[in-house]
């Protein structure tokens, strides 16, 4: 599921789990072990739970929403905790993206968010989440996103914008690539730039961590993903989960 879109193409959660059940049901068709690896907590549920049937997106809804945060911060989530507090509880205040999509669904069904759902099936599952100590993983993001700069980041930003990218494709909001695109354009020192995706990584892999954690099916592995006993215990998880019972 890398490099299957164009940077300008929308790719919903919902789109990639369809995507991502093709591409699982292809590898199992070969005798191989499908492994999905990745940290969006969101794209999994929508992968093994998966999502109601939501209507698509409406730009002119989207566009006034936009316009209405810009004009005021936090409007968004206020404005969507008094339609749908439920669903606002599990948003992060400055998600705009998703602040956006859960308003526009409430917008645009004039009610409850739809429910029924269609998941992955056939397949035994096993959810195995990696907990290093905290000093060491954020010395280890730390060091990514300086070699994010290092090898490139900046030319393949500066590629996209060449090809025809505006820069205002979703792609451009993510972590790393919001940075180089600040850069590029001079509002951004390049060590300022990596300095501000290594500190909203860091961010990130703490939501990650409390969304995870509220999941009691995650098996919590100490270490990372390169260590022999992580690797080992982890092997050992999957072929006692796979054995007849």
């Amino acid at each position: 599921m890398l490099d299957v879109i164009e940077p300008s193409q929308v790719f919903s959660a919902g789109e990639y789990a369809r995507a991502a059940r093709q591409a699982i049901a292809e590898i199992s068709r070969r005798g191989h072990l499908p492994i999905v690896t990745g940290g969006t907590g969101f794209y999994l549920r929508a992968l093994l739970d998966g999502l109601p049937a939501l209507p698509g997106r409406d730009e002119s809804v989207r566009t006034r929403l936009r316009a209405r945060e810009l004009r005021k911060s936090g409007s968004l989530h206020r404005l969507l905790t008094r339609l749908d507090p439920a669903s606002a509880a599990g948003i992060h205040p400055r998600d705009t993206q998703k602040l956006i999509r859960a308003l526009e669904v409430r917008m645009l069904t004039r009610g409850p968010r739809p429910s029924g759902a269609e998941g992955l099936s056939g397949y035994t599952t096993i959810k195995i989440g990696l907990s290093p100590d905290r000093t060491l993983l954020y010395e280890v993001l730390d060091a990514r996103a300086r070699e994010m700069f290092r090898s490139g980041l900046l030319e393949e930003v500066r590629g996209l914008l060449e090809n025809g990218c505006t820069g205002e494709e979703k792609p451009f909001g993510s972590l790393g690539y919001r940075q180089a695109l600040a850069c590029l354009r001079g509002s951004m020192p390049e060590e300022e730039a990596i300095a501000s995706t290594a500190l909203e990584t860091r961010q990130y892999a703490k939501r990650q961590g409390t969304w995870f954690r509220r999941d009691p099916e995650v098996i919590w592995l100490d270490g990372f993903g390169d260590s022999p006993e992580v690797i080992d215990s982890a092997r050992a998880l999957i072929i006692s989960a796979a054995a007849p019972s």
